[in-house]
């Protein structure tokens, strides 16, 4: 059995996805449709721009959906669908959008929109400056947690993605991230490390955020995905479109539950080989963590998309 993956952010690179939409047209249909959507020329941004504007969050987050998209649209035009080749769909943060746009729960057009105002939301929900996210490498979730208590102090700091056995991100308020940091350090991680993002996501700061997806995705249209989604909060199953609306809200402020949801599809779910679809392989290095005996595969340019379909 086989599952879809997207990756989410920090994958993005300058150029990504041109190939596949010089190869396919139904690619390039991918990205005119969300620059149609946003009212604005954000392929041209993703071909050609400057990687510091691409990784504005506004814009990292929609880029990302378009990618994996184009890459969902070339595999079909090979005859390679998520319906008759996948069993799950799965995405990591942003990426649960590209999971639905893929197995046809929502419309690009409404997931890029949804993903701007998302982006937005998430960098006005805390003043620049205040709130930061860490990786702790060599630490499991449950000893990451115990430290982002302890340095908490009173200010915000969670465990928010639990990526595999052996990394955690915690987010938060900046100075009790950096006790985060040093606590960790004393607690045995390998290495403990700020990371360079422009807001704590995934953290109770997100509160704003939450709100504001909340009135958003209630104006959206929701169907049945074609198979299920592996959602990041509670890293089980779901089809049912209101569930799927409500997890979308809460996976603002909750953790990602990477870890677990790989370990479920590994385990309960019979999945015996995950395709990483969009830019980048973080996620596939997270899967073989996770996960030694599945099977992993980029699936992000032309000739990923022609390997992939001589191998079903």
């Amino acid at each position: 059995m086989r599952a879809f993956a997207f990756p989410g952010q920090g994958a993005q690179t300058i150029g990504m996805g041109r190939d596949l939409a010089e190869a396919h047209p139904a690619a390039a249909a991918v990205f005119e449709e969300v620059d149609d959507a946003l009212g604005e020329n954000l392929s041209g941004l993703i071909r050609e721009g400057d990687i510091e504007t691409l990784t504005l969050t506004r814009n990292a987050q929609p880029a990302l959906m378009a990618t994996s998209m184009a890459a969902v649209r070339a595999l079909e035009a090979e005859g390679v669908g998520v319906a008759g080749h996948a069993s799950f769909v799965a995405g990591h943060s942003l990426g649960e959008y590209s999971a639905l746009a893929a197995a046809g729960a929502v419309g690009v057009g409404d997931a890029a929109r949804l993903l701007r105002r998302r982006g937005e939301a998430m960098q006005a929900a805390v003043p620049v400056g205040l709130g930061a996210m860490a990786a702790l490498l060599g630490m499991d979730f449950e000893t990451a947690s115990a430290v982002a208590a302890e340095a908490a102090e009173g200010e915000v700091c969670q465990a928010a993605n639990d990526n595999d056995p052996a990394q955690v991100v915690v987010s938060g308020h900046r100075t009790a991230v950096g006790r985060a940091v040093e606590i960790a350090k004393g607690r045995g991680a390998k290495r403990a490390v700020m990371l360079p993002v422009s807001a704590p996501f995934h953290c109770d700061l997100m509160s704003p955020a939450a709100d504001v997806m909340a009135e958003e995705l209630s104006r959206v249209e929701i169907a049945e995905p074609s198979v299920p989604l592996v959602a990041n909060v509670t890293a089980a199953p779901v089809t049912d479109p209101a569930e799927i609306r409500r997890l979308l809200v809460e996976q603002v402020t909750a953790a990602v539950r990477w870890r677990e949801s790989v370990a479920w599809m590994a385990g309960e779910g019979g999945v015996t080989e995950i395709w990483e679809v969009g830019a980048g392989k973080a996620l596939s290095g997270m899967v073989r963590r996770i996960a030694k005996e599945v099977a992993t595969r980029q699936v992000g340019t032309a000739a990923e998309v022609a390997a992939a379909k001589d191998a079903v």
